[in-house]
């Protein structure tokens, strides 16, 4: 038997094993594997979950047993320290020496740590390992028994680094991201959509320091601060530094083989180094002077070195690497494919921009406008998938090349059928997965799920940036076979929501943990958790104070939280309509907290700028003059605009103002699978903009017409007539059967207008169901709406007059102090945040 030498047992390593076992050349061959870590390999890709559930075997690639079942033979926690070439031999740490036949070198790389002073200090880690991440965990816990408002700092704004910066948020510290160049991401991200994904994860909590050289590490033993400048320096209790990577290449040196200048050991087409019996793959190897630190190049070069072992010799890597990534940072959809960055010699650019909406989108086309050359995508990411796949595809473009990214309202077009692919169209690139590889397991084999399917073919187990295609696939093959198909929350819950709200309704579930423990399993995530508060809100009214640790930021804490951590509050105002002591009283809190205060476009008043323990007390002082939640800050009604009707304008047929607040105060509170807006006109002249909304009515001769599914936005799209000339019992009967039916039937996050875009038979089925009953089902809806009306209560005042749910109106969890971070800066004689640098 000829002896196969793997060192390294990280991601690359394991799948040289994978490929090298499946072939049946196999069995003429004896692999043995060193690992320097002390367990078998694993995903790092997805390291940063190990937050979530700390179970480091849920990111195994294989146990230990799987290599043993393989004849393989895994030695782990024991490093590799020199080769003899010539006698073609390792000997390891453990001075222990093995020979062998061809030397497979996987050692990847380690992180780049910056030659900082104090860089040795107690509390400074890298993010690289599980020991690495078990090592800041229990630093975070010491940390925040010490010191609740303890801060934790990421050197490294690129992807790893922004990973890391979620590390940090997840271990309950205030992050903060350090990083040299002027904008994040720089190697995958142009400055427009560097600044737009800066804006998002600011939102969220993330502190951002761009243009930052670190002269050194501040503290005596322990970090306590980094030092930039003379004068400026940024306080922290943690560091965790992912400033790049370096390629363990000491073994390949030491031994005399050829490297790079700057690192990596040099590799052929073949993946063969300078000495033909020793093969280097992953991070370690330098390949068209290039350093690949993406799995699928690893993966796509540990095949290449299966195969010339085994014999097949005209298997060797491509001379173009394509290095098209997708990736969801911190909840953040971040995409770039081809060539990101373009100059204008070579071709044009469009951009599509939506900074209130934290949207950015650039595609890169040919000079003849005919081919797609590359692309950024910050914030949804969608059709990255398919965008890729007519780049790497050469497929056709349309003429006019902005309909790729444009919303539909706005020219946009659809890709068509993921079918329409070519067979040979690589969808999954880390397993070099065929469009052909995934339809067939199912045309042609006895696949029958998306789970079969990844079982066969292993599509989606790298980086899982195919997923969405993948599962778009075997949607669209399994119809085509006349098979019915389901859409599921996430992967906690086997459900789409309909299915979900149905179960939690009958059975009575009374809260999140129940629900994971009869129709779930594992501990849950961003999808689920508020997507199940919010059924729970639209089954038994619950307001957001019962179960805040499953909502979003802003229900949790009832108001939205702005760019420099401050809230802002938006109290009520039923169809805009205001008594001069409210306006009064508004302007007294506004002055006594002072807040910067905004008239919205819906008719209500902004008050900007409450830190987090002043809430309450603002709440109370508005409460007592008779306002109550705005609900600015929920996936529920927001506001129902009103012009002044027949009650002042000449040209009023109804009294849109009675009318307006009457639906506000009706469906105040109301909780559905994305925000609700409404406008009441009182004549054609449309001073409301109600068909802009979600739904509207307009005073004709005879009644009100009854408009719905329109919304403004990215995607603008006016609402359509459902019913004319109604009296006000009827709308509002119709307005309940709309409401619930919509709520009771969307996908999460779709709001009304993309809802009945995708509802089969569209406004005419919706006229169908609301007014005709064709499914038997009006009364039903009535009186879940009349339940919901009846059950409303005014989240502001339940929490401050619960002590329990005051508790989380703190900065501190040990202090009733306020954050003395916060600043402002004049404006036009009031104030806005301090625009950070």
């Amino acid at each position: 038997m000829q002896q196969i030498i793997v060192v390294g047992n990280g991601m690359v390593g394991y799948k040289f094993c994978e490929k090298f076992v499946a072939q049946a050349k196999s069995v003429n061959f004896k692999i043995t594997v060193f690992g320097e870590e002390p367990r078998p390999a694993y995903d790092r890709v997805h390291l940063s979950e190990f937050f979530e559930n700390q179970d480091a075997k849920a990111l195994e690639m294989a146990p230990a047993e799987w290599y043993a079942d393989n004849n393989i033979d895994l030695i782990t926690g024991e490093r590799v320290a020199d080769i003899n070439r010539s006698s073609k031999t390792i000997t390891t740490a453990k001075d222990r020496e093995f020979s062998y036949d061809y030397l497979v070198l996987a050692t990847g790389s380690s992180p780049f740590v910056p030659p900082i002073k104090g860089v040795e200090k107690e509390g400074v880690f890298v993010y690289r390992t599980i020991e690495d991440l078990e090592g800041m965990l229990a630093y975070a816990a010491k940390l925040r028994e010490e010191k609740p408002n303890a801060r934790g700092a990421v050197l490294g704004g690129g992807l790893l680094g922004l990973e890391a910066g979620k590390a940090v948020m997840d271990m309950g510290l205030e992050p903060h991201i350090v990083e040299f160049a002027p904008k994040l991401m720089p190697r995958q991200l142009d400055s427009r959509s560097s600044q737009v994904l800066k804006l998002k994860l600011e939102s969220i909590g993330l502190n951002i320091h761009l243009s930052k050289a670190t002269n050194q590490i501040l503290g005596d033993g322990a970090i306590t601060g980094m030092e930039f400048g003379e004068d400026d320096m940024l306080d922290v209790d943690m560091l965790v530094i992912s400033a790049g990577i370096r390629p363990r290449d000491e073994l390949g040196r030491a031994c005399g083989l050829e490297v790079g200048v700057r690192g990596g050991i040099v590799v052929d087409n073949t993946m063969k180094t300078s000495d033909e019996n020793i093969y280097a793959i992953g991070e370690i190897a330098l390949y068209n002077q290039m350093i690949y630190g993406l799995v699928a190049p690893g993966y796509d070069m540990a095949a290449v070195a299966v195969e010339q072992i085994i014999g097949n010799t005209e298997t060797v890597m491509p001379e173009a690497i394509d290095m098209s990534t997708k990736l969801k940072l911190i909840g953040v959809d971040v995409a770039s494919f081809g060539e990101p960055f373009m100059p204008a010699s070579k071709g044009h650019s469009i951009i599509f921009e939506n900074k209130t909406q934290h949207l950015y989108k650039r595609i890169n086309v040919s000079l003849d406008g005919k081919s797609l050359l590359g692309g950024i995508l910050v914030g949804d990411a969608a059709d990255y998938n398919m965008l890729h796949q007519v780049y790497l595809n050469g497929m056709a473009i349309p003429e006019d090349p902005s309909q790729l990214i444009l919303p539909a309202s706005e020219g946009g077009s659809s890709f068509g059928s993921v079918l329409d692919l070519p067979d040979d169209a690589q969808v999954c690139s880390c397993e070099s997965v065929s469009k052909g590889d995934i339809c067939c397991s199912i045309t042609e084999g006895d696949c029958t799920t998306f789970g079969d399917v990844v079982t066969k073919t292993k599509a989606t187990s790298g980086c899982g940036g195919c997923k969405p295609m993948v599962t778009d696939l075997v949607n669209e093959t399994l119809k085509s076979l006349g098979k019915e198909v389901k859409e599921t929350i996430c992967e906690h819950f086997n459900f789409s929501r309909q299915e979900l709200y149905d179960l939690i309704k009958i059975n009575k579930v009374p809260n999140y943990q129940e629900a994971l423990d009869l129709f779930g399993e594992g501990h849950g995530c961003e999808t689920c958790k508020p997507l199940v508060a919010s059924i729970f809100a639209t089954i038994t009214m619950e307001t957001a104070n019962r179960q805040p640790t499953i909502q979003d930021t802003n229900d949790r804490f009832l108001a939205n939280i702005q760019r420099n951590g401050t809230y802002s509050v938006v109290p009520r105002v039923a169809g805009g309509e205001i008594t001069p002591q409210q306006l009064i009283v508004i302007g007294e809190v506004a002055k006594k907290y002072d807040l910067y205060t905004k008239i919205t476009g819906g008719q209500r008043i902004d008050l900007f700028g409450a830190q987090i323990h002043e809430l309450p007390l603002i709440w109370k002082e508005l409460i007592d003059a008779g306002f109550e939640s705005g609900h600015a800050y929920g996936k529920s009604l927001r506001t129902v605009k009103s012009c002044v009707g027949s009650t002042w304008c000449r040209y009023g047929m109804h009294e849109s103002v009675t009318f307006a607040i009457d639906i506000e105060n009706r469906y105040r509170g109301l909780r559905s699978p994305h925000k609700l807006k409404g406008g009441v006109s009182g004549c054609i002249r449309e001073c409301a903009e109600a068909r802009g909304k979600d739904f509207g009515l307009i005073a004709v001769e005879g009644g009100w017409n009854l408009y719905v599914c329109g919304n403004g936005g990215a995607t603008p799209k006016h609402a359509l007539l459902l019913a004319e000339q109604l009296d006000d019992v009827t709308a509002i009967k119709y307005l309940d059967r709309f409401l619930m039916y919509y709520i009771r039937t969307a996908g999460p996050l779709v709001r009304t207008a993309p809802w009945l875009d995708k509802l089969e038979g569209g406004i005419d089925y919706l006229k169908q169901v609301v007014i005709e009953d064709s499914l038997g089902i009006a009364e039903d809806l009535e009186q879940e709406m009349e339940g919901l009306v009846n059950k409303y209560q005014c989240e502001w005042k339940e929490a401050i007059e619960n002590p329990e749910m005051m508790k989380r109106f703190k900065h501190f969890v040990n202090s009733d102090d306020a954050d003395d971070n916060i600043e402002f800066v004049p404006m036009r004689g009031q104030k806005m945040p301090k625009q950070w640098v």
